[in-house]
């Protein structure tokens, strides 16, 4: 593997802290789009944010549908609507500002910090509905302007005298051309530029305020007065065509406390107290109007917390006294009957009609110039790829005129739909939704106690986070639960499409941050002292030399852990001091990629070391994390077989990403020197025993073909003999090790693609025994630890009269495994006789698990010991030696 040079630093080693307007050598391409991104910047907080959010909370609400909802809903409970309605935009505003408040914002407002804070998912499946309630909330408002213009200079019905004003035709065609009109107006603005934007919202908003006091001040010096109520659905006036301004009347008030709902008279509809609350609440959707201008603020992160929370105090403060001001004035059928009766009781009519359509005119231009900076946050962030390529672009001053004629075009559309109660319901359950996830993703960084998460903004806790979650969804499917249950359901399908098709992003995923302190805490819960056998399962270090030449191995293993950890352990041989920086992150990632595409579920766990042996030892003293060790290695077998390289033969590895392999060595081959000695290897095993640990020895699995490879009707099977092949004069198949044996064999076949095989067990027995009793006594075994197997008798006299039975009684000269002096007891011949045994016994299974006898305790005869392990082994396929140092099976309950 290349080293890097000593000193020469990779972009590793430069924090991203570095990175953040402290690194003075700029490209000279860089340089036009950063003067461009610093000149965009622009907007104070007054102009960017408080004037926009209260001019988008107005809107249609404040003098076309205020008085629409008192008179349906009464005073009492449109004061209760207002409290609902701003304890949740309340709660959201919280979060808004924590978010804003804890790092640099980028155009998008609350794309932006959704995005970032629960990764592209969450951010692009919101940010989508977003984008799509800010076009239908622009609609809304062009329809609403449209409506207004319609009643004050539409043509009278037939036989109805009109004024000399009154000349625009009417119909769903005309409505549709003077929306078309006015939304092109809109257009012209948002193309030129957020400048111009600030600049026309501002008038606007001195406009509104001057006709919002004309209008608080006609209730108190304007007589009272017959009003002449508008023509309902059908064209025809009502039989009681008048009603009435009575001026300020205990009587009027009190007809005014309770609800009283009815059809309205533009859509023939009941109305109801979800159907009020939904064009009501369109009142409150304006608060992420200042957070959509985010990339063209000066300080957003100083400028969204206090310019939106101003907005959000100043009108709701103004409902509540407009409510107030209507219920003691109007009666309930003016309130109910006329949408535009501000008109006709203010000191001077033209003022409500200037209001009317300033308000709705500077809504609709906000909501389109926040779609189209959503759109191109969403067009920046490639989640969808090239779909969204074109709404890039930018004039030479940063506005994305693009992703603005886009947005036009969409809302053009929306407004076929003709009547602008049709979508307020479909725009207030998409504004919810989002600020439900703006809750969620605030709740989801306080939940996760990152470090990073310091907002200067403090006044909010997790318990408003839920609350604010809780009271969307209460509303949401309160308001319509038709319409709710498909915005959900379209929001969880572009959830799950981001999710398998948009690109890895840098952003930093919340999950990953949740994750990790649950797992923290539940580990600290995980005592190993309350450890039982009634629980055990197999935790696996699995020591790979070359992925190249395990593929096969490392999938077994993976089918082997029962739910267990899992760990891939790898051995770099060289020298820290010599090397300039540690080269393991940088194969890491190789690692990981190998783990992905395998789809196994393991870590990856490398080090560096002088031997393999140390290394080795190294990663059983350290891998794993409390109660969650690895309590069982698995190492491959030492022989000098040639590696074939499977890497490039795996379907799940392309050939044109062999770049993403290639820290991987090439596959070892014949008559080149090996970095693991027969000692050594041995001497690994012992290492593992003497510190409590199973060991799993797997030889020839480069030959396993796994059960999904077999065949649906071909039926996998799984040999076990449980007996110490090389003790034949002291068998027991009742023993720690002999249990381990059959638990890992049954653990297997509990395996999902192992579920069809059958195990079978091998009983080794001579022909002067009583097979019988034997057979039985392992047959309750088996039933007692509810392990399914059939039981093969062997006669084995042959292979047993090639082997001295008898060993020598000598306290102390003779091992566990027959190995007296310096002479090995068991000879070649016995061993080549058993593993023919096994072959007559035994064809082509699956698999096999053989019993792992203990190294002896005589170090200079590990290679003695190595010889006979391969003689045994030789030839018989996929072989699994085992040897269990832990209880591993319960009859208990």
């Amino acid at each position: 593997m290349p080293r890097p040079a000593r000193g020469s630093g990779g972009p590793s080693e430069r924090s991203p802290l570095l990175n953040y307007r402290l690194c003075s050598s700029v490209s000279v391409e860089a340089e036009p789009s950063a003067a461009r991104a610093a000149g965009a910047r622009k907007l104070p907080t007054f102009l960017g944010v408080v004037v926009p959010t209260l001019l988008s909370m107005f809107s249609v609400v404040l003098f076309l549908r205020l008085g629409f909802v008192v008179g349906q809903a009464g005073l009492f409970q449109s004061l209760a609507m207002f409290v609902v309605a701003y304890f949740i935009i309340g709660l959201t505003v919280l979060s808004v500002c924590a978010i804003s408040t804890n790092g640099a914002l980028d155009a998008g407002g609350a794309y932006y910090m959704i995005s970032r804070a629960l990764g592209p998912e969450f951010g692009g499946s919101i940010g989508i509905m977003f984008f799509l309630a800010n076009v239908c909330a622009s609609a809304l408002y062009i329809l609403g302007l449209v409506e207004a213009v319609v009643d004050d200079f539409g043509a009278p019905a037939e036989g109805v005298a009109g004024s000399a004003t009154q000349v625009l035709p009417r119909g769903y065609w005309f409505d549709l051309l003077y929306g078309t009109v006015f939304l092109f107006l809109c257009l012209l603005v948002c193309l030129v530029g957020a400048g111009i934007y600030a600049k026309a919202t501002f008038l606007i908003f001195l406009i509104v305020m001057l006709v919002l006091g004309t209008v608080c001040l006609s209730f108190f010096v304007v007589a009272p007065r017959k009003v002449k109520l508008p023509p309902g659905i059908d064209g025809n006036s009502t039989e009681q065509g008048n009603a009435s301004f009575t001026g300020f009347k205990h009587s009027t008030l009190q007809a005014n406390l309770f609800a009283d709902y009815s059809v309205d008279y533009t859509t023939g509809r009941l109305m109801s107290f979800s159907t009020v609350f939904a064009v009501m609440f369109n009142g409150c959707t304006g608060i992420m109007a200042g957070s959509n201008m985010s990339g063209d603020l000066k300080r957003p992160s100083y400028s969204i917390p206090r310019g939106t929370i101003t907005a959000v105090i100043f009108t709701y403060i103004v409902y509540n006294l407009l409510a107030f001001l209507l219920s003691c004035t109007c009666d309930r059928l003016l309130l109910q009957r006329d949408y535009s009766f501000l008109r006709d009781i203010n000191i001077w009519p033209p003022f409500v009609i200037i209001g009317v359509y300033c308000s709705t005119l500077s809504a609709a231009m906000s909501n389109l110039i926040g779609a189209s900076r959503i759109l191109y946050a969403l067009a920046k962030d490639d989640l969808f790829g090239k779909v969204l390529g074109p709404a890039k672009r930018t004039s030479h001053d940063g506005n994305p005129w693009m992703a603005v004629i886009f947005s036009w075009i969409l809302v053009q559309l929306v407004l076929f739909s003709g009547k602008l109660n049709t979508i307020a319901a479909v725009v207030t359950i998409f504004f919810l939704l989002v600020y439900a996830t703006v809750d969620l993703a605030c709740l989801a960084l306080e939940w996760a106690s990152a470090p990073n998460f310091r907002p200067t903004f403090r006044y909010f806790t997790w318990h408003t986070c839920v609350l604010g979650i809780a009271g969307c969804f209460v509303m949401v499917f309160l308001i319509s639960p038709i319409y709710a249950s498909a915005s959900v359901a379209f929001m969880v399908v572009l959830l799950v499409a981001l999710h398998y098709l948009s690109p890895s992003s840098s952003w930093g995923y919340i999950s990953q941050a949740l994750i990790f302190h649950q797992v923290r805490k539940y580990l600290l819960m995980l005592d190993i002292r309350k450890e039982h056998v009634k629980f055990w399962r197999p935790q696996v270090l699995l020591m790979v030399r070359n992925p190249r030449t395990s593929l096969q191995l490392i999938s077994f293993i993976n089918d082997l852990k029962k739910s267990g950890l899992y760990v891939l352990g790898h051995v770099e041989l060289d020298d820290l001091d010599s090397l300039p920086s540690d080269p393991l992150p940088h194969q890491s990632d190789s690692w990981l990629h190998l783990v992905d595409r395998l789809n196994i579920k393991a870590f990856v766990n490398l080090t560096l070391s002088d031997s393999i042996r140390h290394g080795t030892q190294q990663l059983l003293f350290i891998s794993g994390l409390g109660g969650m060790r690895p309590n069982t290695i698995a190492l491959g077998f030492y022989d000098d077989t040639a590696s074939e390289d499977r890497l490039s033969q795996h379907p799940a590895f392309s050939s044109g990403e062999e770049v993403a392999w290639q820290n991987f060595p090439p596959p070892w081959t014949s008559g080149t020197q090996k970095c693991l000695s027969p000692r050594e290897y041995v001497a690994i095993i012992a290492d593992a025993l003497k510190m409590q640990r199973n060991v799993l020895l797997a030889r020839s699995f480069e030959e396993l073909k796994p059960p999904q490879e077999l065949g649906w009707r071909a039926q996998p099977l799984i040999d076990v003999w449980p007996i110490n092949l090389l003790r034949p004069d002291s068998a027991h198949y009742v023993n720690t090790c002999s249990l381990f044996l059959l638990q890992m064999a049954c653990v297997l076949a509990m395996a999902r693609a192992w579920r069809r095989a059958r195990l079978r067990l091998f009983l080794c027995m001579e022909s002067g025994a009583r097979p019988r009793g034997q057979e039985d006594k392992l047959r309750q075994l088996l039933k007692d630890l509810r392990i399914q197997a059939d039981i093969h008798t062997v006669l084995w006299d042959s292979a047993v009269a090639l082997h001295w039975h008898r060993q020598q009684q000598m306290a102390g000269d003779t091992d566990a495994f027959g190995f007296s002096g310096n002479a090995a007891q068991v000879t070649d011949e016995y061993l080549s006789a058993v593993n023919q045994l096994i072959l007559q016994q035994s064809s082509a299974p699956t698999v096999r698990f053989l019993y792992l006898p203990r190294p002896p305790a005589n170090t200079r005869l590990y290679g003695r010991y190595l010889e006979q392990l391969e003689v045994l082994t030789r030839g018989l396929g996929p072989t699994l030696l085992v040897h269990g140092v832990s209880a591993v099976t319960s009859t208990e309950l």
